[in-house]
């Protein structure tokens, strides 16, 4: 009698803690974000900018850069929605500096396949301060001899419900452990700006959504993974999706001329082939100078 009161006190025991544990964490939201347009038209400036019409230079310096989110708002708070109870873990842990330097080192890779970019600058969060607005750009430019730049932006929301649960039989009677759903929502975001005439050129996003599960006790851990891995899927999707808008962006360029102002420099006409195509036309013009003139000659001759 004595061992089983025992019994049915730790099991009542384990039920309150469990209890507790359940309410505790039952729905939770975590939401980590930066924006270009916080970044360039911040509250406390005139968001009035006028474009003016892009010199695009070929080949360009271009530089990469994330930007930083306002000033004063902690990330890793994040940011609630209605009728959710924060968490901790996941989120914009997963996105160190070395992470950002990481992705964008693959959107660099990407873009020096083509023949008018000239170099890349890889450009750290430090240089670029919260709400810098273009004045900021304007000092990048000068620092780095740039031309255009590449805003990164993101917006991860990770969403948990506890749906789930396990059951273990133990000599003191069952054992439910709580296990979470794990939804990873992000999106990755590239804005490409000439820096001197304040005109957006063209933007290319890049999304993902993971669904994963997890214990109780692995929540942290696997929210981070699932954070890192949204982040290199939707960059994935990202440079996708920029290439697919370089190439409406050729298009843009011939239909619209009033719109940009394109100048070749010799140095890009050599780097794009231009050079080799004209020798190769010289070449072809001689061969069939000759042929025409041989043929005279084989005329003549009859």
């Amino acid at each position: 009698m004595k061992r089983s009161g025992i019994s049915i006190l730790t099991a009542f025991v384990i039920s309150l803690f469990y209890a507790a544990l359940l309410s505790a964490c039952a729905s939770g939201t975590t939401k980590h974000a930066t924006s270009v347009v916080d970044y360039l038209f911040p509250k406390t400036k005139d968001p009035i900018v006028t474009p003016g019409i892009p010199v695009l230079s070929l080949p360009l310096r271009v530089g990469i850069a994330f930007v930083p989110p306002p000033a004063g708002r902690d990330l890793r708070s994040g940011r609630l929605s209605s009728g959710f109870t924060p968490f901790q873990g996941g989120g914009d842990l997963a996105l160190t500096e070395k992470r950002k330097t990481d992705l964008m080192l693959e959107v660099a890779k990407n873009f020096k396949k083509y023949p008018f970019v000239k170099n890349i600058e890889i450009i750290p969060s430090a240089y670029l301060t919260p709400g810098g607005s273009f004045a900021n750009l304007d000092q990048m430019r000068t620092m780095l001899e740039l031309d255009v730049i590449v805003l990164l932006s993101y917006d991860q929301v990770q969403f948990t419900d506890q749906t789930l649960s396990f059951t273990y039989w133990t000599m003191a009677g069952p054992l439910v452990v709580p296990a979470q759903n794990n939804d990873t929502h992000t999106m990755l975001d590239a804005v490409v700006y000439d820096i001197a005439s304040r005109k957006m050129l063209f933007r290319a996003p890049g999304t993902s959504l993971i669904n994963g599960s997890s214990m109780l006790v692995d929540q942290s851990q696997e929210l981070r993974a699932d954070g890192d891995r949204g982040f290199s899927e939707a960059a994935v999707s990202m440079i996708s999706n920029l290439d697919g808008q370089l190439a409406l962006f050729k298009e843009k360029l011939k239909e619209r001329p009033e719109e940009f102002q394109v100048v070749r420099t010799p140095a890009y006409i050599a780097r794009s082939g231009g050079g080799g195509g004209g020798s190769l036309d010289s070449v072809m013009l001689l061969l069939f100078i000759g042929l025409g003139a041989g043929f005279l000659w084989l005329k003549g001759r009859r």
